[in-house]
Parts: structure tokens; sequence; C-alpha cells
């Protein structure tokens, strides 16, 4: 009965947000109560709640000062050489934007943590793609699958879960997997390739010499004063800067039509990177690389727990940045609107999975999962591992999965000769579908700084995230790694 229960609180959730009859944190919150109850466990509803709160207060922790750190390295100018490095590359062509967000969510994420890459990647992509009026859950989903095959990194979680779930050393496990894993990557490069030409078919390219480039820079990233520019060569089509004057923007190229490019000076995630904004500190641009070097480091090392980390950098980054009281709250407020909605549903999910661990409800499920596995599969317990990370991952935790459910696995398969590291290995091809799972607090950074809904982003991902999962899967089993 749990296990029918389980499934169908999941599926209930799932349901209700990607048709968008709840919202995701009323559906986080109400939904899993509701089975609560019908388990017949109401009365300790109180104490799941308070033990999901408390297993996810430093993650809610780390998430609310990351959010201010990295906001202030944006306001002051950190990652500016970063954003227009990717505008000259990009440029206005949908199909290099859309590879430009893979290639820099996979670079991004080499520190090891989802929410800075999505916290770097929205806010350098963002205002390309609002201005060219580009679809947003092709940026959260591309970004999403770079950091989930990322993720699989040593210092990323899942590899040293899985490493101390079996006792194994986390390089046996994630070294041989480096040619399944890239060619993961590679997938994901091709799908963003794909998808650019697909956004480029449907829009057109804004075509510009290499002198406009600079100035369409500004009117991307800020929202500039209203000023024409017309194009000197090409096809001899006048495009014009849409400035103050809201004129139209003519796309060269392909078969999209004149769109229309507002300013919307109202909106605060052009104003976030206009590059004449109040809030550049560029005579503080090494001290804020060197901290940002420094925290990263330590991150990576484990000197602190990193909710302390942040913490004391967003500290840090304030003072010396905005040595003025005025000034720091005025941050603070700029940035409170992402640090509430991500903290907001962060809690919210603690409820889900506090009723989901508490009830019982995950155990059932995963024992059901494993003990239907036929008989005549285990010498391939490596390849059912792998495809069963898939949707369990998606589902469950990465600590409920790699310290509840491996185990059982990994014994099922010395049974029948296959060794531990290789089913510690399956294990992480699921991880490109887990990043955007519901029970993942990042992806509530993704879909909120991209103003994206939740069940948009989950609608769009699963197909293409499940896809590159089995491809790194299938790498493994072509190489011999798995």
């Amino acid at each position: 009965m749990l296990t029918i229960l389980g499934f169908a609180m999941i599926a209930t959730f799932l349901v209700l947000i990607m048709l968008k009859k709840m919202s995701p944190i009323a559906a986080l919150v109400l939904i899993p109560a509701l089975f609560c109850v019908f388990v017949g466990k109401g009365a300790k509803l109180g104490d799941y709640v308070i033990d999901g709160v408390t297993g996810l207060a430093p993650t809610a922790a780390m998430l609310m000062f990351a959010i201010v750190y990295f906001g202030v390295m944006i306001d002051v100018g950190l990652f500016d050489p970063v954003v227009r490095g990717i505008l000259r590359f990009c440029k206005a062509d949908p199909l290099r934007i859309v590879v430009g967000t893979a290639v820099l969510a996979a670079i991004v994420s080499l520190d090891g943590d989802g929410s800075t890459t999505f916290m770097i990647t929205v806010s350098a992509m963002y205002p390309l793609y609002k201005r060219l009026k580009m679809s947003l859950v092709v940026m959260t989903g591309i970004a999403a699958m770079a950091n989930g095959v990322m993720n699989t990194l040593p210092w990323g979680g899942p590899t040293a879960r899985a490493a101390t779930a079996l006792k194994l050393d986390a390089s046996d496990i994630f070294v041989p997997m480096i040619p399944a894993l890239a060619m993961g990557l590679l997938f994901v490069l091709a799908l963003a390739y794909v998808l650019g030409r697909r956004e480029r078919k449907r829009l057109g390219v804004l075509t510009l010499d290499e002198v406009l480039v600079e100035e369409t820079e500004t009117v991307l990233v800020g929202a500039g004063a209203g000023k024409d520019v017309a194009k000197a060569g090409g096809s001899g089509k006048d495009v014009t800067r849409a400035g103050g004057s809201g004129k139209d923007v003519t796309r060269a190229g392909g078969s999209g039509p004149g769109v229309d490019l507002p300013d919307e000076p109202g909106d605060e995630s052009f104003q976030g990177l206009d590059p004449d904004r109040p809030t550049l500190r560029p005579r503080l641009y090494w001290f804020n690389a060197l901290l940002t070097v420094a925290l990263l480091t330590a991150m990576i090392m484990e000197w602190l727990p990193i909710p302390v980390l942040f913490l004391l950098g967003a500290a840090l980054a304030l003072t010396v940045n905005f040595p003025h009281m005025p000034d720091q709250k005025a941050r603070i407020a700029a940035h409170a609107e992402n640090v509430l909605n991500v903290s907001g549903m962060v809690f919210a999910a603690a409820v889900f999975t506090g009723v989901l661990q508490g009830t019982g409800m995950v155990d059932h499920m995963a024992k059901w999962l494993v003990d239907n596995v036929p008989d005549g599969m285990g010498p391939h317990m490596a390849l059912v591992t792998g495809v069963l990370s898939i949707p369990l991952t998606y589902f469950m935790s990465n600590d409920g999965f790699y310290f509840g459910v491996l185990p059982v696995l990994a014994e099922a398969g010395q049974a029948h000769g296959v060794s531990a590291v290789e089913i510690a290995r399956a294990s992480i091809v699921g991880q490109p579908l887990h990043m955007s799972s519901p029970l993942v607090p990042a992806v509530y950074v993704l879909v909120g700084m991209a103003k994206v809904e939740f069940g948009d982003h989950t609608r769009f991902v699963v197909k293409w995230a499940a896809l590159t999962s089995l491809v790194v899967l299938g790498a493994g089993v072509l190489f011999g790694i798995i």
C-alpha cells in the first residue's frame, strides 16, 4: 500500500504542477500532507515536517547567502567580462546563444555547485533570450542537463556518495567514466545545436557587423538610451537599435520577420548587467575575483561547511564593496525576491521529502523496484542499476538513493559476480535528469531567476534529460566501462 501511495503522491504532484493547477510551493506542501493523512499517520505530520526542515535547513541557508553573494558579484561587475565574451561569440544568433548556454553552464559547473552554475548562467544569458524573444525553457533545460552531466565530478556529490556508500575510491568510479560522460556532454551540445537551429528558424538572425556588435551588446544587456544604428553592409537591410523609441529591429536571415524588441526599462534583469550601472566597482575587481576563487577553493577542499562559507563570503563582499549601510540594504533588497522564492521553495520541498521518508513510502518504493528485477538480469545488474538510477534519482534525493538503494543493488550484483565499482559507475548516469527533480533545491534557483514556470521546465526537460542519461549509460556499456 505504501508503495502505491508513494508513486501516487509523486504522480499527483507532477501532474498538478505541469498542468498548472497548483503552484509548486502549494503542491509541495498540501499534497504530501494529504497523503500523510491517507497513510494514517496524520498525527505525525508535524514530526515529519520538522525532520525535513531540519535536514534541508543548511541547504536553504547556503542558497540564501549564495544568492546574495553572487548577486553582489554580478552587481559589481565580476562576471561582465564573461558576459561580453559570450555575447561576442553568440552575437544575436539564436543557435550560438543556445550552444553558448551549454558551454557556459558546463564550464561554471566545474565548481561542483548547481546553484552557483545556474545563477551565473542565467544572469549572463537571460537578457539575450529575453531580448530576442527566445524560449526560456530551452535555456533552463540546456543549463540543467549540462550541469547534470558535470555534477558527476568527484566533488559534485553523487560520485562521493556512491564511493562512501560502497566504501570505494571516488577516482575508481569517476575516472573510467570520463569517456561516457564526455559522450553525454557532447550529446547536450548536439541537442543545443538542434534546439538552437529550431529557434533560429523560428526567429531568424539579427545580422550585425563587428562594429555594431559592441553597441548591440549595450542594448541586449542593459536598458540603453534610445539611438538608431544603421547596418552599413551585408544585405542592405536597416538594423535599428531598439532604444527608447521602441522601433522595430529587422532580422536579416532565415525566414524570421521583423520583430519589435522594446527596451523594457523597468526590468531589473536588464538593469542588472547594464555596463553603466552605479553598483560597478572596477577598482575592486581583483579583490572580488580573488575572494570568489578563495571561496570556491574552500568549498571544494571542504575547509568549512558550505553554508558557513557563503555566509562569511556574503558578509565580506557586502562590507568591502558597499561600506555604507544604505547601500548594503539596497543590495540585499535587490536580491530579496530571489532569496525568498528559493528559500520558500526549499522549505516547502522539506515537507514533501519529510513525508516521503518519514512514512516509509520511499523505502517501500525502492524495495519494490529492486524486488521486481527479473532473476535473469542478475549478471547484468550494472545495466539494471544504470536504468533504475534515472527514475529513482528523479523521485528521490541523492542521499536516499545512494545510501538507501545503491547498497542493496550492489549486494544483488555481487551475488551474480558483478563488482561493486561497476554498480557505482552505473549509479551516476541518472544525474542529467536528477538536476531537474523537484527535490533538488538548485532547480528552483534556475527557474526562479529565469522566470520560468516549474511545470513548463519539467514538461520540456524530462524527455531530453532522460535521453541524455541513456546516452551516458549506452556509452558506458559500449566502452566496456559498465
